[in-house]
């Protein structure tokens, strides 16, 4: 699977993350991305016999775009859009536990901070709380 994919577009049904990421020394900044789209989402270090049964693809995490931030050294945003499939309804552990849980220490990166983070009307709808 390749995490990193350039010419997706986004949907309206995305959650979209943002981070801050700061590559180990030499490695580069789409390796990086796809990494935390990777680790986040359905990738793993481990052969899982489950693979097998169902197509990954849908439910990965996609590192769309990166860009350099300005002032810094070796700093990028990764962009990463997550298809709602990959969440429970309702859960704004699942969500928060599957998209930032993991991958903080991840060690192509020497660096990783979740800057923003964009939760689509339809997902926030099924959370439990008051209407407003």
């Amino acid at each position: 699977l390749t995490y990193y994919t350039p010419d997706y577009e986004t949907k309206d049904t995305d959650i979209l993350a943002a981070f801050r990421v700061t590559p180990q020394p030499g490695v580069p900044p789409e390796e990086a991305g796809a990494a935390v789209a990777a680790e986040s989402s359905t990738g793993t270090w481990t052969t899982v016999w489950t693979d097998g049964l169902t197509s990954l693809d849908r439910y990965k995490g996609r590192c769309y775009h990166i860009e350099t931030v300005v002032g810094e050294e070796n700093q990028y945003i990764a962009y990463v859009a997550y298809p709602l499939d990959l969440f429970e309804e309702g859960s704004v552990t699942n969500m928060f536990t599957s998209i930032v849980g993991n991958v903080f220490g991840f060690k192509a990166l020497r660096a990783l901070r979740l800057e923003d983070l964009r939760i689509p009307t339809s997902y926030s709808k099924t959370f439990q709380g008051p209407p407003h």
